[in-house]
């Protein structure tokens, strides 16, 4: 994703047109996916209530170009369209930039919010703005620890720790002892609690490898040295659905034994799971986390509801397999798993 380095001035413009244009229904790219969806949202008839026409916004830190988070985009789209609620979503991965898209959201007095915290520290005095606004917040994908701190209504998404230490186990049962987990995106909090996770419960020995995400060449390359440099190495995770395929193509380069593992889950990847290139997934739900988020903050201003009690609602993790992959490929084509 190309990332924006403009000044104070010209970035509150960008900011503007942003989130005018997603009144129209479009991303903060205004992109032909995003005009398709809303097209599709309007032909599919009226709302299923008939309660005041509220505006929701999600900011993600990461957004266009990812299939993980078109689901969750998805989600929230068709759960807005149930509800009779204008939903505006922008994203950013530089989290400086994310937090200016959520104090334009609450410039805008949007009626509830939606958002990540995979860098938490960057975001809490703009979410805490939000809660003294009287904004109602919800968090998913990321930030579990912190979303009560913050004052969130509840976290929608997987907690990260765990879902990392079912990896741990996974690796355990199919005999590895030696894994390398790729992380993607350095300061992520979400991401290395998944590797620790996984440390904390695999009985071999796993190492980190730290790589530019936005740069799959360099992503490639950096695996493919590591499966040369140490043909012990039995098993490679990552963190996400679009660098498995990449994590193949360096293996083979490679001409490394390893098995390829990820979290993650979507259509590519149901389909190297069937053919047995990837040995499995961690699926952890994203277009539950977009529409439960969406569905969760239309119950709050209807109906006073909340969820979880300060405990996250937990969407995953759940180990995909070879066994499953069939049966959930029908779900990923049209880009709902």
């Amino acid at each position: 994703m190309a990332r924006v380095r403009t000044g104070v001035r010209a970035m509150g413009a960008v900011l503007a047109v942003v989130l005018g244009a997603s009144l129209a229904g479009c991303s903060s790219t205004g992109g032909k996916r995003a005009e398709e969806r809303a097209a599709a949202q309007a032909a599919g008839g009226r709302a299923a209530v008939n309660t005041p026409r509220w505006t929701f916004a999600m900011v993600t830190h990461s957004g266009d170009g990812d299939t993980f988070w078109d689901i969750v985009q998805s989600g929230a789209e068709q759960a807005a369209a149930k509800d009779n609620i204008t939903f505006l979503y922008s994203h950013h991965d530089e989290a400086q930039q994310q937090a200016q898209l959520v104090q334009t959201a609450i410039d805008r007095r949007v009626d509830g919010l939606i958002v990540t915290l995979a860098k938490p520290d960057a975001m809490k005095d703009v979410v805490a703005k939000a809660v003294k606004a009287g904004i109602p917040v919800v968090t998913v994908n990321s930030g579990s620890e912190q979303s009560e701190d913050f004052g969130a209504l509840a976290h929608i998404g997987q907690d990260e720790a765990v879902a990392g230490e079912a990896v741990g186990e996974e690796l355990n049962k199919r005999g590895r002892k030696k894994a390398l987990c790729v992380l993607h995106e350095q300061g992520n909090v979400g991401h290395e609690q998944r590797c620790d996770g996984a440390r904390k419960t695999f009985d071999g020995e796993l190492a980190n490898l730290y790589v530019e995400g936005t740069n799959m060449p360099e992503v490639q390359s950096s695996i493919e040295a590591k499966l040369q440099a140490d043909p012990s190495i039995d098993s490679v995770i990552t963190l996400g659905a679009p660098f498995a395929a990449t994590a193949v193509k360096a293996k083979e380069q490679a001409g490394s034994e390893a098995e390829i593992d990820t979290f993650d889950l979507n259509a590519e990847v149901a389909r190297s799971l069937k053919d047995g290139a990837l040995g499995f997934a961690v699926d952890q739900q994203p277009y539950l986390q977009g529409y439960e988020a969406v569905d969760l903050l239309w119950l709050h201003r209807y109906n006073a509801d909340v969820l979880g009690g300060g405990r996250p609602v937990l969407t995953g993790p759940q180990i995909i397999t070879e066994k499953d992959a069939a049966a959930l490929q029908e779900y990923t084509k049209r880009g709902t798993r």
